[in-house]
């Protein structure tokens, strides 16, 4: 089996809320949208950000928690780069969860949670490169 991830689907309250802090926070894209899920096309996945009664529907369950035990990440290319980032998503509905320092494993980040409280670490990390489309490598 391929190592590959398709999609990333978040349950969300509202929609609204959550589309301003992708769109105007992050500076995505909706390539789909409609009145239950935009999907954002991502370096080699599609981001699904759906509403969550609508999601827990889909998968017939009814039990989704937020926040998760996991936490999704944006590298950047700069150090510099991280606590703006940090700092913007938190203009557009994000919450400020640990402003960005230097890990004893290197490197710089920190963590915003979406307005759904999904955990987003920003991070620079000088021993991965990162390609024109956004393509992460471990290691150089």
């Amino acid at each position: 089996m391929k190592h590959q991830i398709s999609v990333v689907t978040l349950g969300v309250r509202d929609l609204a809320r959550s589309r301003r802090f992708y769109i105007e926070g992050f500076g995505w894209k909706p390539v789909f949208e409609n009145e239950e899920i935009v999907f954002y096309q991502m370096n080699g996945l599609m981001l699904g950000t759906w509403l969550r009664q609508e999601l827990e529907k889909d998968m017939q369950r009814d039990d989704l928690v937020t926040p998760g035990a996991f936490s999704l990440a944006h590298n950047v290319a700069s150090r510099d780069d991280v606590q703006p980032i940090i700092e913007q998503l938190a203009r557009f509905g994000g919450r400020i969860l640990r402003s960005a320092d230097a890990p004893v494993h290197g490197g710089f980040r920190g963590y915003v949670a979406d307005p759904d409280d999904h955990a987003w670490e920003i991070a620079w990390n000088p021993a991965w490169s990162i390609d024109e489309q956004g393509h992460v490598t471990f290691g150089l």
